[in-house]
């Protein structure tokens, strides 16, 4: 089976916040990711990672806007120096918690003027920080409206034009379900790109099993037989208590 991450940010979420890293080990989980974890403070979440032996596969950038702001405007027009700003706010996050990846977020925005300053972001973001790997990751534009990285297409142009060795596609199956229809397609079209994947059921976001719309327990296997060495995180809405919804494991 693959490495199974949890989402903190999704799952668990019935405990508070610092308990949700001893829930995750008891239930067999290894590693985690945690979208934003900027609100509690990063040595309170370093020590409750150790406390319980995990890793942390994957945070956000930017810190969420608190005033109302999209999340994420790495391809927003003019706003390249508060872009630099917030990645190396969560660089020093990164650094400390020892995440893994770092997710860049495009933004609500559109045209040809957004897709150069994401490139040119992006650009910044790889020299700027060559040890530490990124990613990008198309989301629908049903979730998030207005979204500039909406297409897989789109990601895969953005991936060869900025043509950097720590910058790869983050594929979540419930967008790609979303945006294109079939998943399985639209992995083998993008799989060599691919450094993190993300789960949640067809069509509603709920736990990863086998339904008419997705097989999940082939599609695992497939990741073993494909030698995918990456994390598979768990990020949907669970449909009762977290641990009620986790015979997917096996």
């Amino acid at each position: 089976m693959p490495k199974f991450a949890a989402n903190l940010t999704m799952l668990f979420a019935e405990f508070p916040e610092l308990d949700r890293y001893e829930a995750a080990a008891e239930a067999g989980f290894e590693a985690v990711e945690i979208l934003f974890p900027y609100e509690t403070p990063a040595p309170e979440t370093q020590r409750a990672l150790l406390r319980n032996g995990l890793s942390l596969e994957l945070i956000n950038c930017p810190p969420p806007n608190y005033t109302g702001g999209d999340r994420g405007f790495a391809a927003v027009p003019g706003l390249e120096g508060r872009f630099q700003r917030d990645f190396r706010r969560t660089l020093r996050y990164a650094d400390m918690l020892r995440a893994r990846i770092v997710h860049i977020m495009a933004g609500a925005a559109s045209g040809g003027d957004a897709r150069a300053t994401f490139v040119d972001n992006l650009k910044w973001a790889c020299d700027f920080a060559p040890k530490q790997q990124l990613t990008i990751e198309p989301i629908n534009d049903v979730d998030m409206p207005g979204y500039f990285l909406n297409n897989f297409d789109l990601a895969a142009e953005i991936l060869d034009e900025v043509n950097a060795p720590n910058l790869a596609l983050q594929f979540d199956t419930y967008h790609a379900h979303k945006i294109h229809g079939d998943v399985l397609d639209c992995w083998a079209k993008h799989k060599s790109r691919v450094r993190h994947i993300q789960i949640g059921g067809l069509p509603d976001r709920n736990e990863p099993v086998k339904s008419k719309h997705f097989d999940y327990p082939a599609f695992f296997e497939m990741l073993d037989d494909s030698g995918y060495t990456g994390a598979v995180s768990a990020e949907y809405n669970p449909a009762k208590r977290t641990e009620q919804g986790l015979g997917w494991l096996g």
